[in-house]
């Protein structure tokens, strides 16, 4: 992903927007949480798959030794997020979580892998929990990705 190429393509959510450029000009120290909840957030870049343009969505964090879960969770609605398409058409991401973005890559998990990252994002976030059972009530499974740094 080559943030040099492209043009920056913000959400169509006027909050997400808000709050990624929030997030990114004071280095990480403003809009730092979900919405009201004071829960910790990430902003995790991606490559648009049709597009073409750059994608900033603020995320759950939840790190685990450097690494983080990415749970493509959408509320437990029946269809993923769209950036979940970006991760499978290009793994290469930014994540940043404090002053700067750094360079990661992302890999689906599976079996018990993604129930151990899934646990981390229920402690992180206790709403994934309702969220899987509302998936599920569709057929869907809430994908995990894991972030490496790179």
């Amino acid at each position: 992903m080559s943030n040099d190429e492209n043009a920056y393509g913000p959400s169509s959510w006027e909050w997400v927007a808000d709050q990624v450029r929030d997030y990114e000009a004071s280095g990480g120290a403003e809009a730092n949480t979900l919405m009201d909840t004071g829960l910790p957030i990430i902003v995790v870049t991606t490559m648009g798959h049709k597009s073409g343009l750059i994608r900033k969505v603020p995320l759950m964090q939840v790190e685990h030794e450097g690494e983080y879960a990415i749970i493509a969770s959408k509320a437990g609605m029946p269809h993923h997020p769209g950036w979940y398409h970006n991760l499978v058409a290009d793994p290469n991401v930014a994540i940043q979580d404090g002053a700067e973005a750094k360079p990661f890559t992302v890999r689906e998990v599976e079996g018990e892998e993604r129930a151990e990252w899934y646990a981390r994002g229920v402690a992180a976030y206790p709403p994934y929990a309702e969220y899987q059972v509302a998936a599920t009530e569709f057929g869907r499974t809430i994908p995990v990705f894991v972030a490496s740094p790179i």
